[in-house]
């Protein structure tokens, strides 16, 4: 039987609904290879992600702060010496990962399906809200969900101020995602359910420390309608 205690699920978008962090890997070990004659890669590495997460107040999660925060990289560690036509190049990638065509999940589409009919379902996702509506109406998924929330972080204060907004109960709200950080945490501090879906790849600032990890787990999305169903 259904849980009837849970009555909206939501659900993160990128690499919870849809494959993402790959395309940010495959443009950053481009990015290590444009600039290998001036820099190190660890040096580079490095760099990038402290600038990345510097940059975060200013532009945000997503794309557009990823491009900007190499910029920024290349010009600081080639000293100004990065040619204008590399410069030209990082933007160009940055469009082919906005155009980059849609991967859903594995599962995703029939697990949405079933439980489209039982639950209300919602999508909190942070990002560029162009990119995020973009990829949403390209994925096939979107009327699926009753409710759509693009937000600038997944803070424990910003899922609060959600359901509250939507006259949602915590205890029968579950969230569903790859981060734990994003997805998981700040929804158990609330007193919601939280399924952590790991993927392939896992951008570093996401990350936790593993004395963290206390929510419900599941490797896959197709298992999602089965496990629903168990928890209470």
């Amino acid at each position: 039987m259904i849980d009837p205690k849970i009555k909206t699920i939501a659900f993160d978008a990128d690499d919870t609904l849809w494959v993402n962090e790959t395309i940010f890997d495959a443009t950053q070990e481009r990015f290590f290879k444009l600039l290998e004659q001036y820099v190190p890669e660890e040096v580079l590495r490095k760099h990038l992600f402290q600038t990345e997460i510097k940059n975060l107040k200013y532009f945000g999660y997503g794309v557009k702060g990823f491009i900007l925060s190499m910029i920024e990289t290349a010009v600081e560690l080639t000293e100004g010496l990065v040619r204008g036509g590399d410069i030209q190049q990082i933007i160009d990638w940055g469009r082919e990962m906005i155009e980059h065509p849609v991967e859903n999940i594995e599962g995703v589409e029939q697990a949405l399906k079933t439980l489209s009919q039982h639950y209300q379902l919602m999508v909190i996702t942070k990002g560029d809200l162009l990119d995020q509506e973009s990829k949403l109406a390209r994925s096939g998924l979107a009327d699926y969900f009753d409710k759509v929330e693009i937000v600038s972080d997944k803070t424990a204060a910003q899922y609060q101020e959600i359901l509250n907004r939507h006259d949602i109960k915590a205890e029968e709200f579950l969230m569903i995602g790859n981060s734990l950080k994003s997805d998981v945490l700040p929804v158990l501090e609330i007193g919601g359910q939280a399924v952590h879906i790991p993927f392939s790849s896992t951008w570093e600032h996401e990350t936790v420390a593993p004395a963290e990890e206390s929510h419900h787990q599941i490797v896959a999305f197709a298992s999602v309608t089965e496990f629903v169903k168990t928890i209470g």
